[in-house]
């Protein structure tokens, strides 16, 4: 459930109206309700209480700071995978015991940067990782808390560009790998193995490749006991998908409910990478229609958001729900609703089905809080959008609208 609703034929996020934030902050804009994602972190979460658990929100879904305080505030810990991402979840006052670091191309300053922080512990990726992170926690005089990346060969049939867990994918180590890795790990020095990590993919629709890549997970650590090993923590990642069309995901308490049925007699801390399911229907994109175009064999509806603003359309062919902000009832057609950037590829529907708009009037697309305004870019040195979280009648802005002034900052005059 979200809180995006129509009310007497308006669009509302929360108790402000949809078309009075576009009015006040421009097009094209992100809005985000703080009640949606206080309700979905904490439908996520509870769904584990019967066991020992750590929720960390993966900051790559959205890592806008008045979300991340939103999520820190209901207890959640961070899933990073970058240091600008351990920057932004140590700057929104999260404990850095309750980060984990994933990713496979970790840096030497980065690996600094999250020892000297203290972070929970590392997801790592390859022996080279292990013996990099070695090295520098030596040098630094630090012990660094590590878990390997199992990569359990599942197939978790999803878009193959969000598959993590098969043998053709570049994250972890497979199940041989990690055994040596871990044996390793155990003489390197400045090194504590506490974990296990495995992250499967995003937007899963079923529970049965968690509960296959568990299995593999279980007997693996079945055999690290073998080592004499004292795995404290199963990182199991992230993964479950939410509805954009016509998904029917598990509900969270259905997916905890699974999990713990294999979990609770395995004396571990589980912990937990949700991103989309919690952010992802906490968001909308607002778009101003600029034209309409009718051609011998298409209707365009032409918006000033574009490809920049929300890649997943033309990156992955998603699906995002377009309404209009204030229906207005008139008769629909097979329209494609597209950008300004000089792309064919610049898209957010094709061949949808939706009422005919004019000129100046506003669109919503949907489902837009995951990995929309992170996966933005300046493409066409268009500025970036603005961001709003909605909390109860209340616009906070979160990030204003990028000028011009901003898209050369950085640069210098090399003449």
């Amino acid at each position: 459930m979200n809180f995006f609703e129509y009310r007497d034929g308006e669009l509302w996020a929360e108790g402000v109206k949809a078309a009075d934030l576009a009015k006040e902050y421009g097009t094209p804009l992100y809005v985000y309700s703080a009640a949606t994602l206080r309700r979905h972190f904490q439908a996520f979460d509870s769904a584990f209480d019967n066991i020992p658990h750590l929720t960390c929100y993966s900051v790559k879904a959205n890592s806008n700071l008045c979300l991340l305080k939103t999520l820190r505030e209901c207890g959640a810990g961070m899933d990073i995978v970058s240091g600008g991402e351990l920057h932004r979840a140590l700057t929104a006052g999260v404990s850095a015991s309750k980060i984990v670091y994933s990713g496979v191309g970790k840096r030497t300053d980065e690996i600094r940067q999250a020892l000297a922080a203290d972070i929970l512990m590392f997801n790592v990726e390859s022996m080279g990782e292990l013996e990099r992170i070695s090295a520098v926690a030596s040098d630094m005089g630090k012990t660094a808390r590590v878990s390997l990346r199992i990569n359990p060969d599942v197939d978790p049939k999803t878009h193959p560009y969000v598959s993590t867990g098969m043998k053709k994918n570049k994250f972890g180590l497979d199940l041989e790998q990690s055994f040596t890795a871990y044996a390793r790990a155990m003489a390197l020095p400045n090194v504590e193995p506490v974990g296990i990590d495995c992250h499967i993919g995003s937007q899963l629709t079923t529970i049965e490749p968690f509960l296959e890549a568990l299995d593999r997970v279980i007997s693996f650590y079945d055999r690290l006991k073998g080592l004499g090993l004292r795995i404290e923590y199963l990182d199991l990642g992230g993964g479950l998908g939410i509805t954009y069309n016509e998904e029917e995901p598990p509900h969270p308490a259905e997916f905890g409910k699974a999990l713990t049925t294999v979990l609770k007699d395995h004396p571990m801390t589980l912990i937990l990478e949700p991103g989309r399911v919690i952010a992802g229907n906490s968001g909308i994109l607002l778009t101003e229609a600029v034209y309409t175009k009718k051609t011998p064999s298409k209707d365009f509806i032409i918006v000033d958001a574009a490809m920049n603003d929300l890649v997943r359309p033309s990156l992955y062919g998603s699906y995002h729900g377009i309404r209009e902000v204030t229906p207005k009832g008139r008769p629909e057609l097979s329209v494609d609703v597209v950008g300004p950037i000089c792309e064919s590829g610049d898209f957010l529907a094709r061949d949808r089905t939706m009422p005919a708009v004019e000129p100046g009037e506003l669109l919503a697309i949907f489902s837009a809080g995951a990995y929309g305004f992170t996966m933005s870019s300046n493409y066409n040195s268009r500025p970036r959008a603005a961001e709003v979280l909605v909390d109860g009648d209340t616009a906070h802005l979160a990030r204003r609208r990028e000028t011009y002034a901003d898209l050369t900052a950085l640069e210098t005059d090399c003449l």
